[in-house]
């Protein structure tokens, strides 16, 4: 039975469909969220909701939305294969070159370089004052 409003509008027609259908019906679902899902709908509903609204606003054309959507699920923090698989997909089929998609994927990886930014001046710290350690060390040992 079609739900109807009071303008005889198709119920499905006017009010979208919960976020969380929407994503396991267009195929967004990450299988990794079906535990919240069960333990507190209503918030994963809500978080689902948050997520999609940029996508689904307007405002942005379809590449770019899969051009982003590549960018986060690529990012260190996600690393998410199966959702960057489908981004790639799909912004193929919105038109993305591949060097559009490479760009992304170089941008991406911009965010593991921090581990370079702040891992070497620590290593440089650290050998320094192991090097000062040997040699105050060795100093002790000569005759």
């Amino acid at each position: 039975m079609i739900m109807k409003n009071a303008s005889g509008i198709a119920k499905d027609a006017v009010e979208p469909k919960a976020p969380a259908r929407r994503r396991r019906a267009d195929g967004n679902w990450n299988p990794d969220w079906e535990a919240f899902a069960k333990l507190d709908p209503a918030w994963t509903e809500k978080v689902i909701a948050t997520s999609i609204a940029p996508a689904v606003a307007g405002a942005l054309d379809r590449k770019t939305i899969e051009l982003i959507g590549i960018a986060l699920d690529a990012s260190c923090a996600s690393l998410y294969a199966p959702g960057l698989r489908r981004h790639i997909r799909r912004a193929l089929e919105a038109g993305a070159t591949r060097g559009e998609i490479t760009s992304v994927l170089q941008l991406a990886s911009m965010q593991g370089l921090k581990t370079i930014c702040v891992g070497a001046p620590i290593l440089l710290e650290e050998l320094a004052a192991r090097h000062t350690d040997h040699a105050s060390q060795a100093a002790k040992e000569l005759p």
